[in-house]
């Protein structure tokens, strides 16, 4: 007999009894066939859990601190992004010579202006007739949107943004309440009081939508500058804006009249923030990274590190009647908290600095 021939008589046992079952084997041999066949799957998959593993554990040992591929463009619009989802907006940025040498470590982004109406608007027209008080709780609304979006932003870059809620709260003690006390406001003054580097102002100068039938669009545009809270140069001066744009081309009038009717769905609040998101986004990207500064801010958490761990050595090293003795000094010598001391705020007066430039 040839092996051919062998290999094609061939046939498992288990098979062969789920074909054949010998005679009188009943309800019982059944169960056995059908639990063999089950334990004998459980075994494959147990295998193939156990080989991914071992995958996900050697995946696990992968190195951090890797150089990020393609950091500068992920996220950033080209051409062909704009040419396929049909955005015409633009972007325009401009960086101090001096930026690398003077870029600033802790920012504070204070409250953006809205420029527009605080009606929203679709081809130009509004389309909500609100009061006074409610207009300008939109514009705040509005402007505070893209204030948050960029600070996400520059959040993920290597500066240090400080608390808007502190911000706030420092400016609102003060009596700065719109932008044209803002304006005024020294930036040299305003950096001593929150601790910045820099200050980041900036405007909404579109936020609304457009609607031609098969078409449908939302336009959200913003101007964004930073002045150095040293000398209140202006670092960075960025103007931009960002359209979300839904076309559905029809081929007959019922197609128009439903694709017309699908377009209108696209004024939601969702694709408003998609717009806000993007046009903060692409804005923050191009603030060129400043290599100086991260070499700073690594440098400083290293020592910083190595002062605590060296204090918590020394503190291992002392004998412990020491530390009870230090301790107890210490709680002795603690005295109670005062109450908050403000008299520093209402003793600073701000002035109009000639350092700093108009942003129109």
């Amino acid at each position: 007999m040839t092996i051919r021939q062998m290999l094609a008589d061939f046939r498992p046992p288990i098979i062969e009894c789920i074909r054949r079952p010998p005679k009188g084997a009943g309800r019982l041999y059944l169960v056995a066939v059908v639990g063999t066949t089950f334990l004998f799957l459980t075994a494959l998959v147990e295998g193939c859990t156990t080989q991914d593993l071992e995958v996900q554990a050697a995946r696990e040992q992968r190195p951090f601190f890797q150089t990020e591929q393609d950091a500068d463009t992920h996220g950033r619009k080209n051409f062909f992004d704009r040419v396929i989802e049909a955005d015409p907006g633009k972007l325009e940025v401009e960086m101090a010579s001096d930026y690398q040498e003077h870029a600033p470590a802790v920012v504070a982004v204070v409250p953006f202006c809205d420029k527009g109406s605080g009606n929203f608007t679709v081809d130009k027209i509004p389309v909500s007739f609100r009061d006074t008080q409610a207009q300008n709780e939109w514009a705040w609304t509005d402007s505070q949107r893209l204030r948050r979006s960029v600070m996400g932003h520059l959040a993920q870059r290597e500066f240090t943004i400080i608390n808007p809620i502190a911000v706030d709260a420092v400016l609102k003690r003060r009596g700065i309440d719109n932008m044209d006390k803002l304006r005024k406001t020294s930036p040299i003054e305003l950096g001593k009081l929150l601790g910045a580097d820099a200050l980041v102002y900036g405007e909404v100068n579109s936020y609304e939508g457009y609607y031609f039938g098969v078409i449908s669009a939302y336009r959200v545009g913003i101007s964004t500058w930073m002045l150095s809270t040293r000398d209140g140069e202006t670092l960075m001066r960025e103007n931009g804006s960002r359209y979300s744009v839904d076309i559905s081309p029809a081929l007959s009038p019922q197609d128009f009249l439903i694709n017309s009717a699908l377009t209108l769905l696209d004024f939601r609040d969702v694709a408003l923030a998609r717009a806000e998101e993007e046009v903060s986004r692409e804005l923050v990207l191009r603030i060129p990274v400043s290599e100086k500064l991260k070499e700073q801010i690594a440098a400083g958490a290293i020592h910083h590190a190595d002062e605590v761990e060296s204090q918590e050595q020394e503190a291992d090293l002392r004998p412990e009647t020491e530390k009870k003795t230090l301790a107890a000094d210490i709680f002795a010598s603690s005295p109670t908290l005062p109450d908050a001391d403000i008299s520093h705020f209402e003793s600073t007066n701000f002035h109009s600095s000639s350092d700093q430039r108009s942003v129109r």
